[in-house]
C-alpha cells in the first residue's frame, strides 16, 4: 500500500511538471510566431467599457500613426473623440500601435483590430491612405474613418468605398486665425516652421500669412511692418537641429513661431523657453505642453471623430464621402479658454470667426495658391528659407 501511495505521488508530480512546462512552451511558441511588424495591443483606457468586455471584443478601434496615443497632437485628438463617444454610448474600444512606420505594419494593426471585434476603425493621418485602400476591400463589413487622407493604391487617385469616410480640415482657416490673432495681439516678427510640405502643412502656412495680412490691414499698419520667417524643416521630429534653428530665429528677433510639424513643436518650445519667447501650437490645444504656447491652431479632431461615430451608430454613416470640415461646422478653432493673449479677446475672436463663416473674409485656397510666395501681402514681408 505504501509503495502504491509513493507511486501515485510521483505520477501526480510528473503530471504537474509536464503541464507547467507545456504552458510555458506554448507561451514561448506564441512569441516566436509573432510577426516582426506586429502592433502593440493596448487597452484604450481604464474604463468599465474597455476593461473587460463580456464577449472579449472591442468594437471601436483606433490605429496610431508614427506617434503615441498621448502625443498632444493628431493621435491624441482623435483618440479623445473615440473615448468621449464610447464612454457616453457604453461601447468597447481599444487602440493599436504599429511597430513601425510602414504600410504593412499599419495593415497588420488593422487586421488585429478586426480580429479583436472592431466594427469601425479610426485611422488618423495621411500615412493610412494605402493601408485603408487595401483594408476597405479586405473587410467590406468593417467601416473606416480616415483623417487627413484619401484611400489610394499608391497613385494618389482617391478611391473611397462605401465603408470608408474620408475627413479633411480647412487648415487655411485655422492658420488664418492664428496669424490674425498674433498680429492683433501685438506681435510683429513672426515665424512659421513647418514639418514637411505636405498639403495640410502648406495650407496652415499660407493661411497664417493671410491672417497676419488681414489683421495688419485692420490695424492700418505700414507696408512691410510685419515680418515672417518661413520654412519646412523636412521632418516631424523633435531634434537638436530643429531646436537650434528655432533658437537662431529667436536670437534674430522673431517673437513667436507657429510650430506646424508634430514633434517639431517640442523643439521650438524648448528654444522659446530658453529665449523667453512664444510659440503657436498646432492640431490640438498644446497649452499644457509649455508656458510659451500662446494659442494653438486647431483642427477639431475630437469633435469630428465623435460626430462620425455618432452617425455610424445612428445608421447615418457617410461612407464613400470626402468631407472638408471648416468654420461653418466648427471644424477649426483657436482654444480661447487656454490661450495666453495680451489684448486679443474672445469678442475679437468671435467677430473674425463669424466673418470666415459668412465668407466676408475670402481666403485663398489650394485652387489659388501653392504657398506663401504667391500671396499678395504688402503689409507682410515673408522670407521663405529653403
Amino acid at each position: 500500500m505504501r509503495s502504491w501511495r509513493k507511486l501515485a505521488v510521483a505520477v501526480l508530480a510528473f503530471v504537474m511538471i509536464f503541464s507547467f512546462s507545456a504552458c510555458t512552451n506554448n507561451q514561448e511558441g506564441n512569441k516566436a510566431e509573432t510577426p516582426a511588424n506586429a502592433p502593440t495591443e493596448t487597452p484604450a483606457a481604464e474604463t468599465p467599457a474597455a476593461e473587460a468586455p463580456k464577449d472579449g471584443t472591442y468594437e471601436i478601434a483606433l490605429i496610431t500613426d508614427v506617434g503615441t496615443i498621448d502625443d498632444k497632437s493628431f493621435n491624441q485628438g482623435a483618440w479623445e473623440g473615440v473615448v468621449a463617444y464610447a464612454e457616453e454610448a457604453v461601447k468597447t474600444y481599444k487602440y493599436y500601435k504599429p511597430s513601425e512606420k510602414s504600410d504593412d505594419a499599419y495593415l497588420t494593426s488593422i487586421d488585429l483590430a478586426v480580429k479583436g471585434g472592431a466594427k469601425i476603425i479610426v485611422c488618423p493621418g495621411y500615412l493610412f491612405e494605402v493601408p485603408v485602400f487595401n483594408a476597405q476591400d479586405k473587410y467590406p463589413d468593417v467601416s473606416f474613418i480616415i483623417l487627413d487622407g484619401n484611400p489610394h493604391s499608391g497613385d494618389y487617385k482617391a478611391v473611397v468605398k462605401e465603408n470608408t469616410l474620408s475627413i479633411f480640415y480647412a487648415e487655411q482657416e485655422a492658420g488664418f486665425l492664428a496669424g490674425y490673432a498674433a498680429v492683433k495681439d501685438g506681435y510683429r516678427k513672426l515665424g512659421f516652421m513647418g514639418g514637411m510640405a505636405v498639403p495640410a502643412v502648406v495650407r496652415f502656412g499660407y493661411g497664417y500669412v493671410q491672417g497676419a495680412e488681414y489683421a495688419a490691414e485692420e490695424l492700418k499698419l505700414a507696408d512691410g511692418e510685419i515680418k515672417v520667417k518661413y520654412t519646412y524643416v523636412g521632418n516631424f521630429d523633435a531634434t537638436p537641429e530643429n531646436m537650434a534653428k528655432a533658437a537662431a530665429w529667436y536670437n534674430e528677433g522673431t517673437e513667436v513661431i507657429f510650430a506646424c510639424g508634430g514633434a517639431v513643436g517640442n523643439s521650438v518650445m524648448k528654444a522659446a523657453e530658453t529665449a523667453g519667447t512664444k510659440v503657436i501650437g498646432v492640431d490640438v490645444d498644446q497649452a499644457s505642453e509649455s508656458d510659451t504656447v500662446i494659442t494653438s491652431s486647431m483642427k477639431n479632431l475630437t469633435k469630428s471623430v465623435y460626430d462620425a461615430l455618432t452617425e455610424y451608430y445612428d445608421n447615418k454613416f457617410r461612407g464613400g464621402e470626402i468631407l472638408t470640415l471648416d468654420a461653418t461646422v466648427d471644424g477649426v478653432q483657436l482654444p480661447m479658454e487656454t490661450s495666453k493673449f495680451k489684448t486679443f479677446t474672445q469678442e475679437d475672436y468671435d467677430a473674425v470667426y463669424k466673418k470666415i463663416i459668412s465668407k466676408e473674409i475670402k481666403l485663398l485656397g489650394d485652387q489659388d495658391v501653392s504657398g506663401p510666395k504667391e500671396l499678395e501681402t504688402p503689409k507682410v514681408v515673408t522670407e521663405v528659407i529653403e
